[in-house]
């Protein structure tokens, strides 16, 4: 527990877990994707969705890891549903594969949680030569959203069940670029910052969010679309820091949440009933928050739509 922490209004604090904030709740009947569910918080997600009874699908890039964290979970849980699956968010094509072979199977799709990312690493270009943080963190989930979204509708229209998509991003993204997105310059290796690259892929994630969830309500669809600020959190992410990563994991216990309260905020979103009906918003410690005046932006979230969808369209023939 954090000195001088309050509760929200939610009744949770920064320091509730996942297990904490989904206590009483029944998920049985739903179904779940969370993309880079074999570590971190992504698979404390996928345990605590589990253990709530929903049945959950890791879309992960490493499927021995995945296999693993499945394997855990279901030792742990005897009953837990969950599957495996391949998905490379920094490629389209593996994407497309992903959402085509989820959608094949006709299983129905409730819950959406946007949660892989990679964070700091040097200037690289994805597969379809783009950016790695905004293809891996923006792009791929983007197109991700858009590919699964036919079958959201149809389980919400069978089930009359509220849909939900959780978007992760960071309270680093009131830290991007002053123009908010770079369109011009996302490929751009002499300006090319790191953290600057993160935090742009951030505020595109809210941007994302708050656009789906316009574009959503005005479908008049029951479901919802909202970004969450995990909290800073003590994981794998921060691989590519070098000295500073064993810096983070020797002080993190003092200043940073552990898994548990770091995917509580998703977990919360995701199911919740205090959460239902409320869309384009943005959470952070199990509450809700407010976003920069970047990521509020209206016109930039439009822009950023058609630009991205601009960027699947080109690549749509990409590894086929």
């Amino acid at each position: 527990m954090r000195l001088f922490e309050r509760k929200g209004p939610s009744g949770f604090t920064s320091s509730s877990t996942a297990d904490e904030v989904t206590l009483g709740i029944d998920g049985s009947g739903f179904t779940a994707i969370v993309t880079g569910g074999s570590s971190g918080i992504g698979a404390e997600t996928v345990r605590v969705l589990a253990l709530r009874g929903v049945s959950v699908v890791m879309a992960v890039r490493n499927m021995t890891a995945g296999q693993e964290v499945k394997d855990a979970i279901v030792k742990e849980i005897p009953a837990a549903k969950v599957d495996v699956m391949e998905l490379d968010l920094s490629s389209l094509a593996s994407v497309r594969k992903f959402a085509a072979g989820f959608t094949s199977s006709g299983r129905p799709l409730n819950i959406l949680i946007n949660n892989a990312g990679v964070m700091g690493t040097p200037f690289t270009l994805s597969k379809d030569n783009i950016e790695l943080h905004f293809a891996t963190n923006h792009l791929g989930h983007f197109l991700l959203t858009n590919l699964l979204l036919d079958a959201m509708k149809k389980t919400y229209h069978e089930t009359q069940r509220e849909g939900r998509i959780v978007i992760v991003s960071s309270d680093g993204h009131r830290h991007t670029y002053r123009e908010g997105v770079r369109f011009d310059r996302i490929n751009d290796r002499e300006g090319y910052n790191g953290f600057f690259a993160y935090f742009q892929s951030k505020v595109a994630n809210v941007l994302h969010a708050n656009e789906l969830a316009r574009r959503l309500k005005e479908d008049g669809v029951g479901i919802t679309a909202n970004s969450v600020h995990p909290g800073v959190v003590a994981t794998s992410i921060f691989r590519q820091l070098g000295f500073f990563e064993g810096l983070l994991n020797y002080v993190g216990k003092y200043i940073m949440k552990n898994v548990q309260q770091g995917a509580s905020t998703s977990c919360y979103v995701a199911l919740h009933p205090q959460v239902r009906g409320i869309s384009g918003e943005y959470f952070k410690d199990n509450s809700l928050s407010k976003p920069s005046s970047k990521a509020m932006d209206v016109d930039l979230a439009r822009r950023l739509w058609d630009f991205s969808m601009d960027l699947v369209k080109e690549n749509v023939d990409d590894g086929s």
